[in-house]
């Protein structure tokens, strides 16, 4: 089994757009052969499954993670043969009567088989053909800088969310900028947006990362040396309480965990910072605080109030950082079908009149009587006489 995960492991990743399945291990078999290939419907690929009956053909769409389950299911129980296609890449996998495993793989130009409406893709930022060393170590562009189909979600969650950074840096002539990254785990993230500062829009960056994890921050120091990413570095740190006494141009939060985010956004206020890009995890706070006496029909039910305490946390947040002076966005990040903790807050600094950002922290002030909430951000800006 572990040698039939391997050699689908090595087609998939290969890129595989095509595949046939054959030669049934049963008679009673009802398909006589499974063909597998890859499409795209609205900027989203998918794999669809035709399976061949004497007289009948049957479809199955699956998202592309799944296509490894399903291909080792088929062979593992039914099949005994299966030929693939990638781009540069012809695949021949067969099964003995005795079970051993034999993959063969031969370089070939199959570009000329690529489905014509699969091939029409859209230009992103982070290109196929880029050598972009984070994008090959997390596996999602091959040594060659080619998408590996079963991580393509993820090449657009990534570009989607430099998009989302670019719109806003295309806004000015930036010639430098100091980046700060709160939470930044392992950094893969970090590392990407790096190489985009630097080598796509040519932007002389000093980028910071904060984590709590001793051996993280180890490993994240070690591989931008081996990148040779000289201006980015890594530091022990929390959150809450973390001084940089210089200029900051932005600060970046991804999946900082609860009340953290507010801590993210209080020091990025606090330091004037021109651009925030911030994507919340985990919303405790005020799903614990919520108390409805007017709408008991949005805490009646455990999930809703879940949702709906998470939906408001996001937007107090944006308010407050209008009510500061950001012009602020709340923008969907990726597609809700992958995640739903699927918003990004976007601020930047800007022309906020007064009469907008008293609206604002009314709105807020409205929603906190209503539901007796107690939120960190608004505590940590009215403490400082901020709001």
């Amino acid at each position: 089994m572990k040698d039939l995960i391997n050699a689908i492991d090595k087609i998939v990743e290969g890129g595989a757009f095509k595949i046939v399945i054959s030669n049934k291990k049963n008679k009673d078999e009802k398909y006589n052969k499974i063909n597998v290939n890859i499409k795209e419907s609205k900027d989203k690929e998918y794999y669809q499954i035709e399976k061949y009956t004497d007289k009948q053909v049957f479809h199955e769409n699956i998202e592309t993670c799944l296509i490894k389950d399903k291909l080792i299911e088929y062979m593992s129980t039914s099949y005994k043969q299966l030929s693939a296609w990638s781009e540069d890449s012809t695949f021949d996998l067969k099964i003995s009567k005795k079970g051993k495993v034999f993959l063969g793989k031969k370089k070939a130009d199959n570009s000329n088989l690529i489905n014509k409406d699969h091939n029409k893709k859209k230009n992103y930022i982070l290109e196929e053909g880029m050598i972009i060393e984070p994008l090959i170590d997390l596996g999602v562009f091959t040594k060659e800088g080619k998408v590996v189909k079963s991580k393509y979600d993820k090449y657009k969650q990534i570009n989607r969310f430099v998009e989302i950074i670019d719109d806003e840096i295309k806004k000015n002539n930036y010639k430098e900028l100091t980046i700060l990254d709160f939470g930044c785990g392992k950094s893969y993230l970090t590392f990407i947006l790096y190489y985009y500062f630097v080598e796509i829009k040519k932007i002389n960056v000093k980028m910071i990362g904060l984590d709590l994890k001793e051996d993280v921050i180890q490993k994240c120091n070690e591989v931008a040396k081996r990148y040779k990413y000289d201006n980015l570095h890594f530091e022990l740190g929390d959150i809450n309480g973390y001084k940089y006494n210089n200029k900051v141009d932005m600060v970046i939060t991804l999946h900082a965990c609860d009340t953290a985010t507010d801590y993210a956004l209080y020091n990025a206020i606090k330091w004037n910072t021109k651009m925030i890009f911030s994507v919340p995890c985990c919303q405790h706070e005020l799903n614990h605080q919520m108390k409805a006496e007017n709408l008991e029909i949005l805490t009646k039910y455990g999930i809703i109030q879940e949702r709906v305490a998470a939906l408001m946390t996001d937007a107090v947040r944006g308010n407050l950082l209008e009510a500061v002076g950001y012009k602020t966005q709340l923008l969907e990040f990726i597609d809700i079908a992958h995640s739903p903790k699927n918003i990004l807050i976007r601020a930047s600094k800007g022309n906020v009149s007064k009469q907008k950002a008293e609206k604002a922290l009314d709105e807020v002030n409205k929603l906190i009587k209503e539901f007796n909430f107690s939120p960190t951000l608004y505590n940590l800006l009215k403490g400082d006489k901020l709001i």
